[in-house]
């Protein structure tokens, strides 16, 4: 049976105090406790000493409090509707990156240049053979060898050569130049089944995603993007490469789920 937790101390302090005298109780140390839960020393710590602010987002701390009230048997569920409240909640920042002007001047250039190679390689074999063939010169006069006979007069008989007829001028063939749009797969997608806190590095070490993302909310990246992943809520989503869905366990603590992807598309789980 799980106890409850009270007190005329904050909700940190009074929640961080309970699951100190439980584990103490149990006769647990904070290692024992750590490598039961597959936590880090240094967040079971701040858990007890009601430094909620230090352990991430409210997604993990709510996460963390959790699944160290199942192991004590401390019922921490009034505390958690207040994690919002104690946990400065996180700044949603958006994806970009700074791209210097000249880098940007250039990339564009290629772009254009990537353009016009396709536009031509595409449009020119297309125009060769729909362009009309080119017909006899305007000089060119041509007689039909249909002969109509005169009616018989006496002294002698007379054809009459009946004109030529003219013939109507093919319309040209159009062929449009604009390259049809091809989409970019995706090669890694989350999908949010719930709420989480998502941050995505580039194998260079950029930010390229940090926010807490809601349920229903899909992100999309290609092949070389991703360099490293955390996920405060695994639970709440599916992670997708190539097409084929992720188990998340090997690379799972808890609620939190870390991993790296490499060059060649491999994933790795990340070592503390």
């Amino acid at each position: 049976m799980m106890q409850s937790v009270v007190g005329d101390v904050s909700p940190s302090q009074g929640c961080g105090e309970a699951l100190k005298q439980a584990r103490e109780q149990a006769g647990l140390s904070v290692q024992e406790a750590s490598t039961r839960l597959k936590m880090p020393v240094k967040v079971l710590q701040a858990l007890e000493a009601g430094q909620w602010e230090q352990s991430g987002g409210a997604v993990f701390v709510r996460g963390q409090l959790r699944s160290y009230g199942r192991l004590l048997k401390v019922d921490v569920e009034p505390f958690l509707q207040q994690a919002d409240a104690v946990v400065s909640r996180p700044a949603e920042l958006v994806s970009h990156s700074h791209t210097p002007r000249v880098q940007y001047m250039f990339e564009s250039f290629k772009r254009r240049a990537v353009y016009v190679v396709l536009t031509l390689v595409i449009a020119t074999p297309v125009w060769m053979a729909l362009r009309p063939t080119a017909g006899p010169g305007p000089d060119a006069a041509t007689a039909s060898l249909e002969v109509v006979p005169a009616s018989n007069r006496s002294g002698g008989a007379g054809a009459e050569v009946s004109a030529p007829a003219s013939r109507p001028q093919a319309a040209p063939y159009v062929a449009s130049l604009t390259p049809v749009p091809r989409a970019t797969p995706s090669w890694l997608t989350l999908t949010f089944k719930g709420d989480s806190w998502v941050e995505v590095n580039a194998p260079d070490g950029r930010k390229v995603e940090h926010a807490l993302l809601r349920a229903g909310e899909e992100r999309r990246y290609a092949q070389g993007e991703v360099g490293r992943v955390k996920l405060g809520d695994a639970t709440a989503v599916e992670v997708q490469q190539a097409g084929s869905t992720v188990d998340l366990a090997p690379y799972q603590r808890a609620n939190v789920a870390r991993f790296t992807v490499s060059s060649e598309g491999s994933l790795a789980p990340v070592v503390d």
